[in-house]
């Protein structure tokens, strides 16, 4: 069997991206290999990645979110206000949040509704409530949260154990569990999950709200890095999310994502913003280095995806 699977594929792309960019880092910043010196580089990682398992839970059924980033920006504002000042309430709306995702799924499914359409829709409701929330950047990060993320184990940087774990609990639900095989068959083969006696409607709706979990958590997480929030806070998690789970080997259509990988293209994603600013690039060009690199990393998937190929015949 060839060394160069399918499945082996879709890691070994992201996390030689992830390799070569760190030890580029490390070559510009030699002080950069410490503890501190990953906390500071993969200091946001954590809820850019759940914000990207979140997206590639909706690419999974071959739909897209265009409102990932309004909805973390708004559960944000929603853990620095209600969840401060009144943790009971805070949870009732978070989980109501959760709660209008699944609805979107099956509207989005029983009216045959475009996702891009819908999303964007409701990523200018997101984004609304947010400005009615928090007009001006402010709020309190609850202490527990504040805790939690800027804790320092020893050994290891925080943000390093939290992606391993995201990684871990997102592949055994999407790739080992039994809800993982049948969403993964409604983006792969719809009529097939039907045949089999499962409910493409349930399917999509579970899909939508584990998604809404994912990124309620990545809206706090936020909030426990930052100390505040404010309602653009995480505007960029939509292109950041996508890029994301491209970047680790997931695919529009099929089905065909890999959450390790989307993981690790998020801190890839999360160190391309440092490697950067090592190199003193505007930000206002940082975007357009970041997509470069981006597509660098995809054309090199593309060479190994034919190399597979031709190795299969």
């Amino acid at each position: 069997m060839n060394w160069l699977s399918a499945d082996r594929l879709r890691l070994v792309v992201p996390a030689l991206s992830l390799a070569v960019l760190l030890a580029a880092v490390f070559w510009i910043q030699p002080r950069a290999m410490s503890y501190t010196g990953l906390n500071l580089l993969f200091n946001l990682a954590v809820p850019i990645a759940l914000a990207t398992i979140a997206q590639m839970l909706i690419m999974t059924v071959n739909d897209l979110d265009l409102s990932m980033g309004t909805f973390v920006s708004f559960t944000a504002c929603v853990t620095a206000t209600f969840l401060q000042s009144n943790p009971l309430l805070g949870v009732l709306i978070l989980a109501g949040c959760v709660g209008v995702y699944a609805v979107l799924g099956v509207v989005i499914y029983l009216r045959n509704l475009p996702s891009i359409v819908v999303t964007l829709g409701m990523s200018f409701v997101w984004g609304g409530l947010a400005v009615l929330l928090l007009p001006a950047p402010g709020g309190v990060a609850p202490d527990w949260i504040r805790a939690v993320m800027v804790s320092k184990p020893p050994f290891v940087p925080m943000a390093i154990i939290a992606s391993v774990l995201i990684a871990a609990v997102a592949h055994w639900i999407v790739i080992r569990s039994a809800f993982g095989v049948v969403i993964r068959g409604v983006g792969g083969n719809e009529r097939s999950v039907t045949r089999a006696g499962w409910s493409v409607l349930r399917a999509r709706a579970s899909a939508y709200a584990l998604a809404g979990v994912f990124a309620v958590l990545a809206g706090m997480c936020l909030v426990g890095l930052t100390t505040s929030a404010d309602a653009n806070i995480a505007l960029r998690y939509t292109l950041l999310s996508i890029a994301g789970v491209i970047l680790g080997g997931g695919e529009f259509v099929g089905g065909r994502v890999s959450p390790i990988g989307a993981v690790i293209g998020a801190l890839t994603l999360t160190l391309a913003a440092s490697f950067l600013s090592f190199l003193k690039i505007s930000p206002d060009w940082q975007i357009g280095a970041q997509g470069a690199i981006l597509i660098v990393v995809l054309a090199l998937r593309l060479v190994l995806n034919r190399h597979e190929g031709r190795t299969a015949r």
